[in-house]
C-alpha cells in the first residue's frame, strides 16, 4: 500500500495523528526534500529507508514504490502541507491505477492555515471577505490566463498567493492592475509554523522591498486582501440579536 501523507505546514506536531502513525509503521517514505520539515522523518522506524524526491524524477519515485509493493512494503509519500495543493500527486496517482497498486490520500493541514496562525488572523471576516483564492503566479509553470492574479484581485476577496516570492513585482502589478490599491494591505509568511517562521507585514505595492529587506527569497506565502486590516463586521452567529437553530434571540 502507498500512502500519500501531507505533512503539514512545517512544525513536527502538526502533522495529523493518522500520519505520525503511518511514518512510524511504514517500511519507506518519500519525502519532498525542499519543502518538507527533516523533522519529521523522526516518526519513521529503525531500519527504515528515506528516500528524497526533491533529487528524483517522477518515474524514478513510481520505481520505488513499485519495487516496495513486489516486495509486500508500505510506503509513505511525504508531501509538504496537504498535497492537494501544488502537490504533484495526480500524475502519481494515475501511474499507481495503471500498474494496479493501491494507495490512499491522507490530507494535511496546509501552509495557509499555519500562515493565517501565524498571523493571528481570520481569512473570511463578515463586512470584508467571504472568499479565499488560492492561486500562484505564472513561471516556468503556466498559469490559464483567466486564472490570472489580476483576474482574481478584481474580486477584491481575500488572496493567498503560493510560489511566487521570486517573483513579488509582478505580483504587486497584477494586483493593482486588478484592483488593489498600492496601499492595501498585505503580508509575507516565510516558512510558516517552522521555528524559523518569518512574518512581515507590508502592502501590495511594497511586497518586492518588503522581502528585500528580510531576506526572503523562496517558501513563503503572500497574503493580500482587507482580512489583514482593522474594520470588520461582528459575526451574526453569536450576536444576541440573531436567532439560530440552538438559540433565540434576547429581547
Amino acid at each position: 500500500m502507498i500512502h500519500f501523507v501531507g505533512a503539514g505546514p512545517g512544525a513536527e506536531d502538526l502533522i495529523t495523528v493518522k500520519g505520525a502513525r503511518l511514518l512510524k509503521e511504514t517500511d519507506i517514505i518519500i519525502y519532498a526534500g525542499s519543502l518538507v520539515n527533516p523533522a519529521l522523518l523522526g516518526y519513521g522506524k529503525a531500519g527504515c529507508q528515506v528516500y528524497n524526491s526533491a533529487e528524483m524524477t517522477l518515474e524514478e519515485v513510481i520505481a520505488v514504490m513499485k519495487d516496495a509493493e513486489s516486495k509486500g512494503l508500505d510506503t509513505v509519500r511525504l508531501h509538504t502541507g496537504d498535497a492537494s495543493l501544488y502537490g504533484a500527486i495526480r500524475e502519481q496517482m494515475d501511474l499507481l491505477d495503471e500498474a494496479g497498486i493501491s494507495y490512499e490520500d491522507v490530507p494535511g493541514v496546509s501552509s495557509f492555515s499555519g500562515a493565517a496562525a501565524a498571523l493571528n488572523a481570520e481569512y473570511t471576516l463578515p463586512g470584508v471577505s467571504q472568499s479565499v483564492v488560492i492561486t500562484r503566479m505564472a513561471g516556468r509553470t503556466p498559469v490559464p490566463e483567466k486564472e490570472a492574479i489580476s483576474k482574481f484581485a478584481e474580486h477584491g476577496s481575500t488572496m493567498v498567493i503560493f510560489l511566487s516570492t521570486g517573483l513579488l513585482e509582478d505580483v504587486s502589478r497584477e494586483l493593482i492592475e486588478g484592483g488593489y490599491e498600492s496601499d492595501s494591505p498585505a503580508a509575507i509568511v516565510y516558512k510558516a509554523t517552522w521555528p524559523e517562521e518569518k512574518v512581515v507585514r507590508c502592502t501590495v505595492g511594497t511586497l518586492a522591498q518588503a522581502a528585500k529587506d528580510n531576506n526572503i527569497t523562496k517558501t513563503a506565502l503572500i497574503l493580500v486582501g482587507g482580512f489583514l486590516g482593522s474594520a470588520y463586521e461582528r459575526s451574526k452567529l453569536y450576536d444576541p440579536g440573531f436567532t439560530t437553530e440552538f438559540r433565540k434571540a434576547s429581547k
